[in-house]
């Protein structure tokens, strides 16, 4: 189609419009820029009658003055870029301009938004492969990653995934068959085992073989910024950290415009024709959410390197990558965005799954710790036993090769209460647990 998603332009009559084809840009972040530098400088959108916050378009359609602007819009002559809009589940201006956020955060032409993480991930591989497609992914992916490449691609739509350890870049290389292989595609911080990847040697090795690289950052907005660092597209969900608030779904797809413009396509986007639409009202929710995301993170992070250094010291079983010790230490270092530290989440290896679930009852209903629930990037703590959890649909073996312990509990640290307060509530759960058996 012809119109454009590309970010960081006014509508109509404005100054930073772009098109695909005109090839002039205005106020377009550098590419090297810190994300929470780079939302600055995205235009602000004001509300109908001069209010601070946008206002919320709450159409499902939209209008036209002539008859012929409409015929001129299926055509794709004018669109969104010109301030025309057919329907929303096409291009909504709120949820536009929460898709012109997400690409300056992470440092990409354009995103668009969608109503979950999964339709974000399943919606970029229907795009990119076709029947007979092969997909190369990282043995450790969240579980519905994991079962959508193992069961529904492969069963439904005739596309084969090939696992491998994405640490070891030949098996990666030796993976990919050149003419075959569609996407290389990985988490940028692996859940659940907070593996991290090496973005710029996969995207070099991806590359050269000409495939897409496709990185999943829901665990580390802000800290990594997987496009900066050579990916084709980034997705999220931004149900997570992003929002914040653990009271929305949605997901979004970064990456260049002609890719976002091909899933938007009226005869045979992906995202266009099976609908995953964003909400204008949920759009809004999470622009209001967006500009003290880095604060957010940097505290996440903060606590979580804390509590992560004083369990080990306690004897504990710790995996977090800001440890000296964690196997990617220095790799996230040299790849981490400045200031925003080493992740939000830890895992303790309690070995068994029994272990595992007397000290998150502890956690929670003796010392108010934190919740048993999945997902995260919550104000409060949240922890699960992944194995049995967004895991469990992977078997035994699957799990194994994923780095995933029966006993591995995965927690995303939250950030109320002061930090000498939930620390206090942690040690009382652990001398309960000790009180039963032996903590290590």
């Amino acid at each position: 189609m012809a119109e454009s998603a590309v970010v960081n332009r006014k509508r109509s009559g404005t100054d930073d419009v772009v098109s695909e084809n005109d090839g002039k840009r205005k106020n377009v972040v550098a590419p090297d820029m810190d994300p929470a530098a780079a939302l600055a400088l995205t235009r602000h959108e004001f509300g109908e009658h001069g209010g601070v916050n946008m206002s919320i378009e709450a159409s499902a359609t939209f209008t036209v003055m002539e008859p012929e602007t409409l015929c001129r819009m299926f055509t794709g002559e004018l669109g969104p870029d010109r301030d025309f809009f057919i329907y929303s589940r096409h291009f909504n201006p709120t949820v536009l301009n929460l898709g012109r956020h997400m690409a300056a955060l992470e440092g990409t032409e354009a995103a668009y938004c969608t109503a979950s993480g999964m339709a974000a991930i399943s919606s970029v591989l229907l795009q990119l492969c076709s029947s007979g497609g092969h997909v190369v992914a990282s043995t450790t992916l969240y579980g519905g990653t994991h079962a959508l490449l193992t069961h529904f691609l492969p069963g439904k739509c005739n596309i084969s995934t090939t696992f491998v350890d994405i640490s070891d870049l030949e098996s990666v290389e030796s993976a990919i068959v050149e003419g075959k292989t569609n996407v290389l595609y990985f988490e940028s911080m692996a859940n659940p085992s907070l593996k991290v990847a090496n973005i710029p040697e996969l995207c070099r090795v991806g590359h050269a073989k000409g495939v897409t690289v496709v990185t999943d950052n829901t665990f580390a907005p802000m800290v990594i910024s997987p496009a900066r660092l050579g990916a084709d597209v980034v997705v999220h969900s931004i149900s997570k950290f992003i929002s914040g608030g653990a009271d929305i779904i949605a997901g979004a797809v970064c990456g260049p415009a002609s890719l976002v413009n091909s899933m938007m396509d009226l005869h045979d986007g992906s995202l266009m024709l099976l609908g995953p639409t964003m909400n204008a009202k949920v759009a809004f929710e999470l622009s209001e959410r967006i500009p003290h995301l880095s604060l957010r993170m940097k505290e996440h992070c903060h606590r979580a390197l804390v509590f992560a250094t004083r369990l080990k010291k306690l004897g504990l079983k710790v995996i977090y990558p800001g440890l000296e010790d964690h196997p990617q230490h220095e790799l996230l270092k040299s790849i981490a965005n400045r200031e925003y530290g080493y992740g939000g989440l830890l895992c303790i290896d309690m070995e068994t799954v029994e272990r595992a679930n007397l000290l998150m009852a502890h956690l929670q209903n003796d010392a108010q710790f934190g919740f048993m629930a999945v997902s995260l990037g919550y104000y409060e703590t949240l922890m699960s036993c992944s194995g049995s959890s967004t895991s469990s649909g992977m078997t035994e073996e699957e799990q194994k090769l994923a780095g995933i312990s029966p006993g591995l509990v995965r927690m995303s640290i939250g950030y109320i209460g002061t930090l000498e307060q939930k620390w206090s509530q942690m040690e009382i759960a652990l001398d309960r647990f000790q009180e039963k058996q032996p903590l290590v």
